[in-house]
């Protein structure tokens, strides 16, 4: 008898299917993967949109942790040794596309496919460095560096002979919220960027290259002392 071969395990196409224990989820802009507290029962697969990942200490004070574009996990903290409750929540910041897998499912083809632990494990180590270098600026930058920061990645720069994009619509009490400061402040300073030529904003926020350099070369054009914030 002929042994039939078991066809090779593609992480791509389990990622944009449904199946056993994973279905596709739609999210409208603000409306919530999970909230902090909830049970971590599954993760979170950004096929498309973006997403923030937020958390509100005992005295009601929110931070938000990190960005999550599309092409990245979210939830992961649902695959520790014990399920528990989430530790954070996770919102869309634009309309989400999402993977929904069960954590039972999860572990179950990490365990099975070593293409697919693969591929997540290059995640969390991505993540990990990125959560750090958020860390790092917030602790030793300028807010108006720490905004400049957080629309270049949103806007997703790094990718050679992509068209300097319009990043999603955001508001500015969000943005406030990302880098720990003021919405007056943001306001501020986005003006300032649109003078010195870095962005475009009229609703939605244009990034030109020009942004990057002066994050690279560590110098915003006409920079005084007075006009930083800590």
């Amino acid at each position: 008898m002929v042994e039939l071969t078991k066809p090779g395990f593609n992480p791509a196409e389990f990622l944009r299917s449904t199946g056993l224990g994973r279905r596709i989820v739609q999210l409208a802009p603000k409306q919530t993967f999970f909230l902090q507290g909830d049970l971590a029962d599954s993760v979170f697969y950004l096929q498309k949109g973006r997403a923030k990942v937020t958390v509100v200490s005992a005295a009601g004070k929110e931070a938000t942790l990190t960005l999550v574009p599309a092409g990245e996990f979210v939830g992961e903290g649902a695959l520790a040794a014990v399920a528990g409750m989430r530790l954070s929540t996770a919102t869309a910041i634009t309309a989400c596309t999402a993977l929904k897998i069960g954590r039972d499912e999860m572990i179950r083809v990490m365990h099975e496919e070593h293409s697919f632990s693969d591929l997540f494990l290059k995640f969390l180590l991505q993540r990990s460095m990125r959560i750090q270098a958020d860390l790092v600026d917030q602790l030793f930058n300028s807010s108006e560096r720490r905004l400049a920061r957080i629309l270049l990645l949103m806007a997703e720069f790094g990718k050679p002979g992509e068209p300097e994009p319009l990043i999603p619509k955001i508001s500015q009490e969000t943005l406030a919220e990302m880098i720990g400061t003021t919405r007056s402040r943001v306001s501020f300073f986005m003006n300032r960027f649109r003078k010195l030529g870095l962005i475009e904003y009229n609703g939605r926020i244009r990034v030109h290259r020009s942004l990057l350099n002066v994050i690279l070369h560590d110098q915003m054009p006409g920079d005084s002392a007075s006009e930083r914030s800590v």
